[in-house]
């Protein structure tokens, strides 16, 4: 997860035809000579998240449509390793490329330009992220280019219906566990300890309501990461995690299912997988609409609208109705709602509430959220 975030950066780089001379990627239809390829970010495709629900995204738009789909992995962590997958997809002809993830930001800002005939769609990409890459770089008032679309997600909301519906739910004691602490990643947390935060108030309970906060500093699940799971499932009495952070989530199971805890996912709709722990595990899951955004815009570019609707722009995705769940970009999963006590009447007038404005959720990351519930936050876990 994955600026907190998590952030996302998908990179669609549309069809390139050449008459005379190379034709600049501008919206004009050509699904024919679309290839879509995927570079991965921190986790791979088996992330069972982040970075899967991105490939997945892409690999069923292009079998559906019939288009020349892969997927490259950077070998190592690094803006020069991700420039160098971009270049190998460029160079290998593929013109549709998918980046999830914030960390895309500077190689987006080193390559976007240099290749005016590939579209660049970048999920959980910032406009503060790619300014800041661009200054970094010596590129002052540099702009996205209208080959380019970037989008961010309002992970606030679906991190504070989580932890609204757990709280209201009968949950008392409850955790965060984040993977690393970048932007998405804190809005989800921070969403959740202000739901947490909300729902403790109108039943009358903040003092009885605790939440532990961490991060893992990684973005998947390993013996260190359980052991700490361990000592808040078992030595502190936490009895459910939200779960954050591309494949961390294992880790959060693993602690959970030797004291029967609970756990609540994060980015796509868990339930099977974390059930798959232990019957009944998973509370629930804040999502937020990653398949979506990946088909639309590689849709967008194979009818020839990308130009009207997304070239050059940086979006926020959230809510964007307060009674149609199916259209938000940002949601709790109600094909799979499995708690008793808050209902899925009840999330939907949720929902109206904070899409009318009155329930405010602050997308702050630079300050904890004002709490009167106890609020125990460490240091990273590594």
């Amino acid at each position: 997860m994955k600026r907190f975030v998590l952030t996302i950066c998908v990179a669609a780089i549309a069809a390139v035809s050449f008459v005379s001379c190379s034709k600049k990627a501008n919206g004009a239809g050509e699904k024919a000579t679309m290839k879509v390829a995927m570079v991965t970010d921190y986790g791979d495709i088996t992330d069972q998240s982040f970075n899967q629900t991105t490939y997945q995204a892409c690999k069923e738009y292009a079998q559906s449509e019939k288009l020349d789909f892969k997927y490259y992995k950077p070998s190592g962590d690094s803006t020069e390793a991700r420039v160098s997958s971009i270049n190998a997809a460029i160079q290998d002809g593929y013109n549709v490329l998918v980046l999830p993830g914030f960390a895309f930001s500077e190689a987006i800002v080193k390559t976007v330009d240099d290749n005016s005939d590939v579209y660049f769609i970048g999920l959980d990409v910032s406009e503060f992220d790619l300014t800041s890459a661009a200054e970094a770089n010596g590129k002052s008032n540099w702009k996205l280019p209208k080959n380019a679309f970037c989008a961010v997600y309002a992970e606030e909301i679906p991190g504070f219906f989580a932890g609204y519906a757990a709280v209201k739910e009968g949950y008392r004691h409850l955790g965060f566990l984040g993977g690393m602490s970048v932007p998405a990643v804190i809005r989800f947390g921070y969403g959740f300890v202000q739901g947490c935060e909300k729902a403790a108030a109108e039943m009358g309970i903040s003092d009885k309501v605790t939440v532990e906060y961490v991060y893992g500093g990684q973005f998947y699940g390993d013996q260190t990461i359980t052991a700490a799971m361990d000592g808040w499932y078992q030595q502190r009495g936490v009895e459910v995690v939200f779960a954050c952070g591309g494949g961390i989530w294992t880790s959060a199971c693993e602690a959970a299912a030797k004291t029967n805890g609970k756990v609540i996912g994060v980015d796509v709709d868990q339930t099977a997988l974390i059930n798959k722990y232990g019957e009944g595990m998973c509370v629930t899951s804040a999502m937020k609409g990653l398949g979506a955004t990946v088909k639309a815009s590689l849709k967008s570019i194979a009818d020839g609208k990308f130009g009207d609707e997304y070239a050059g722009k940086v979006s926020s995705l959230g809510l964007v109705s307060g009674t149609d769940l199916a259209a938000n970009f940002v949601e709790l999963p109600v094909a799979t709602w499995a708690m008793k006590n808050f209902t899925v009447n009840q999330y939907k007038s949720l929902v109206k509430d904070v899409f009318s404005g009155k329930i405010a959720i602050s997308n702050d990351i630079a300050n904890v959220p004002a709490h009167s519930i106890a609020l125990n936050i460490y240091p990273n876990i590594k």
